[in-house]
């Protein structure tokens, strides 16, 4: 058992945040051996039922959770900050080109190491990735982030067609490997596997088809892809699947909508489209760095939250421009305001916080088990400084109640803040 002394923030069932300014966490092996919150709250409520457990004193800090990247590619990496006119000459110029050197497994390997040493250094602890078409780049992501202890899903990307020779799959051979990758990944450890078309037009009829039978053989893994990134996508969708209602009915009719289907932007959704994401429990992985950058258009929350979606943030690197959780959420507030909705929509700092941590690990299906701090959930978390800059100090220093000290943290943050990261009860 370990216990820490600090600020600390967690959510209740309905996304609200819960603060005590002088906290106690409590973590420890569960029945099953995991090691998981076993209390969190007050600290002089609490600390009298453990006499005798050495308590770190962490005041001046802030623990909170572990953040949840709910869309990254870790083959683009080295893509991120790359100028282009918008999504597809992105992907031409860029993409394409780079994640063809995954095929080469000590390559796959150097860049996974660096890729999760950077969210760690960013406070990310549960992450849903894309890899690139070959096996080789799942095989060396599962192995670094076992070693690290990290709950992370990814998968092979399932690409047959519109992209070039070096990333373009064999359809048969396709399905055969992401099969294979399923029985050998998902489960260990605190590792999920993702059935992961990149998106609709970059795969046959047969592919998709494939992909959906897949996925009603084994209905504990997940599914990821992208959908309604921006206008040209959506009418090149449009001209490929003629008889598909929409970009995202295409998914529907090949069977990859439901619980534990998370799709990257859900910008140009229709009301319909709306609908049918929150009926067959399929979430939103809202990506506000990558769409500003690429110029791609505004998440709608305020529709997204009348339909019953179901929804979290995601960094998209190497679209997205920062691995930074506080960047992301930064970025999410200027798309709140300035989006689809007449008014604009004012996001609090809690309910940004809660998209990347509680929110996203619901969106994934795994509420209370991680993305909190209540007790049961497994003791991923991070200890944060708000006084990790002068100007950071100076402004938190000021802050009158929890909204204005989380904001602060959201405004003025970066990795200088992430002063611990703690995965499975272990210092990452």
């Amino acid at each position: 058992m370990k216990a820490y002394r600090a600020a600390l923030l967690r959510f209740d069932d309905n996304g609200q945040p819960l603060y005590d300014a002088d906290g106690l966490l409590v973590t420890g092996p569960d029945a099953r051996g995991r090691q998981v919150v076993l209390a969190a709250g007050d600290h002089g409520g609490l600390v009298g039922r453990y006499p005798g457990l050495a308590v770190e004193d962490l005041r001046g800090h802030l623990i909170a959770p572990g953040f949840v990247d709910l869309h990254v590619h870790y083959p683009q990496t080295d893509v991120i900050g790359a100028p282009a006119d918008g999504l597809l000459p992105w992907l031409e110029h860029y993409t394409f080109p780079h994640e063809s050197r995954f095929s080469d497994p000590a390559y796959a390997r150097s860049v996974a190491e660096f890729f999760f040493d950077e969210l760690q250094r960013h406070g990310v602890t549960t992450a849903l990735t894309f890899a690139t078409s070959h096996p080789a780049s799942v095989d060396a992501a599962f192995g670094a982030a076992q070693v690290r202890g990290l709950r992370f899903i990814t998968g092979k990307c399932l690409q047959d067609r519109h992209c070039p020779d070096g990333v373009r799959d064999q359809t048969e051979q396709s399905l055969i490997d992401t099969e294979a990758l399923i029985r050998r990944w998902h489960g260990v450890d605190r590792l999920g596997y993702a059935i992961t078309p990149r998106f609709a037009p970059t795969s046959t009829d047969a592919q998709l088809r494939g992909a959906g039978e897949l996925a009603a053989r084994y209905p504990d893994v997940w599914i990821q892809s992208h959908v309604a990134e921006n206008q040209d996508e959506v009418r090149w969708a449009a001209e490929l699947f003629p008889r598909s209602r929409s970009y995202l009915g295409v998914y529907d009719d090949f069977g990859l909508l439901r619980q534990r289907a998370i799709y990257a932007h859900c910008i140009w959704l229709d009301e319909e489209d709306r609908a049918l994401m929150a009926r067959t429990g399929t979430a939103a992985a809202i990506s506000p760095t990558s769409n500003l950058f690429l110029g791609s258009g505004f998440f709608d929350h305020a529709a997204a939250d009348a339909a019953g979606m179901r929804y979290g943030l995601a960094s998209d690197v190497g679209g997205g421009t920062s691995f930074s959780p506080f960047h992301t959420m930064l970025a999410a507030y200027y798309v709140g305001r300035e989006g689809q909705t007449k008014a604009g929509l004012s996001l609090t700092p809690g309910q940004l916080w809660w998209q990347h941590t509680a929110g996203a690990a619901a969106a994934l299906g795994l509420a209370g088990i991680v993305g909190n701090l209540q007790p049961g959930c497994e003791a991923d978390f991070v200890v944060l400084d708000p006084q990790a800059t002068p100007l950071l100090a100076r402004k938190t220093a000021q802050a009158g109640n929890l909204d204005e000290l989380l904001f602060a943290l959201i405004v003025l943050g970066d990795d200088r803040v992430v002063r611990r990261t703690v995965v499975a009860g272990a210092q990452a």
